[in-house]
């Protein structure tokens, strides 16, 4: 087997002075201080501490005067892995922004006992940004790094997603079991928010009367009428016939809750038919339905959020 060329690591880990060299899976060499390595973790402690033979007899390869230790990691987790280590005067504290060096550095920070790095590949597992774009990645690479809380987290943004996903890399992480487990939560969290467009007392309460939701219907005793009536009797709040862009919007919802129970799924939805009704040739609800729906689907959002919190994600840790 032809063994991999032998190359030399950037900055910091460069420096002439170092007192033990890493090698790399894929043979970038890292020329580090055993001090900085003890300190961050218990593993090389114990490693550096161990005494060394006296008569020359050892076979530890040497080089340049100091000893070589080959490490199963290739060069990027290791420049990762090793940044964590080093004084932040030295070097910063990488981004972990690409959930696959997010698993790699995990592995490498529970085998070489490094607790401090676990606890930062689990705060970039939390990270917002992460969690919107890549919450089934997430879950997957958390649930199988037995991170509870991580785990949780991610299912909860997954619901944002459609029911039955797109097929995803790490999908070979997690066991049929894990997986079926996240379809079993995210399908009863829909049945959870379906209640609610059934009982519109959540509505009426935080309204008070049929007043205060001036914007939802045409009003005859003012001689405003506009865009039509919805004739869906499924919504229709006091008994009242509401406008015909909403009866549309709660159709909508309707639905995509199904899939999405999520209540970014009710402000997307109403975003766009904000949109919708300015662009129609109505002037009074187009002057009034950005601030009627923006209160109305922030609501609605709350509840939905409400409804699923109580679900459980049924699965051992």
């Amino acid at each position: 087997m032809e063994l991999p060329t032998q190359t030399c690591a950037s900055a910091p880990f460069d420096h002439a002075k170092a007192d033990v060299i890493l090698r790399s899976a894929d043979g970038v060499e890292f020329r580090v201080f055993m001090l900085f390595l003890s300190l961050a973790s218990p593993f090389f402690e114990t490693l550096f501490g161990l005494p060394q033979a006296s008569d020359g007899t050892s076979d530890q390869e040497m080089k340049d005067g100091i000893a070589v230790i080959a490490v199963s990691e290739d060069s990027k987790t290791l420049d990762l892995f090793l940044r964590f280590c080093y004084p932040s005067t030295l070097a910063e504290d990488p981004c972990l922004d690409n959930l696959t060096e997010v698993l790699s550095v995990l592995a490498a920070a529970r085998k070489y006992s490094l607790d401090l790095i676990e606890r930062k590949v689990c705060q970039a597992l939390a990270n917002p940004k992460v969690l919107e774009t890549e919450p089934l990645r997430s879950f997957a690479i958390a649930r199988n790094a037995r991170l509870k809380h991580e785990t949780i987290t991610a299912a909860r943004h997954n619901l944002r997603q459609p029911l039955i996903p797109a097929l995803f890399a790490e999908i070979d992480l997690i066991t049929a079991s894990d997986f079926l487990a996240l379809l079993t939560y995210h399908k009863k969290c829909a049945i959870a928010v379906k209640a609610l467009m059934k009982d519109f007392t959540w509505m009426t309460n935080h309204y008070g009367n049929i007043d205060s939701c001036i914007w939802l219907f045409n009003r005859p005793r003012y001689n405003q009428y506009c865009c039509g009536q919805g004739t869906d009797t499924r919504f229709l709040p006091w008994n009242t016939a509401p406008l015909a862009w909403w009866t549309t919007y709660m159709q909508e919802v309707y639905e995509l809750l199904q899939d999405s129970p999520s209540g970014d799924t009710v402000r997307t939805a109403a975003d766009r038919t904000i949109q919708k009704v300015r662009s129609a040739t109505c002037a009074a609800c187009s002057g009034r339905v950005k601030e009627g729906m923006t209160e109305f689907s922030n609501l609605l959002a709350l509840k939905v959020e409400e409804a699923v919190a109580p679900i459980e994600l049924e699965m051992d840790f």
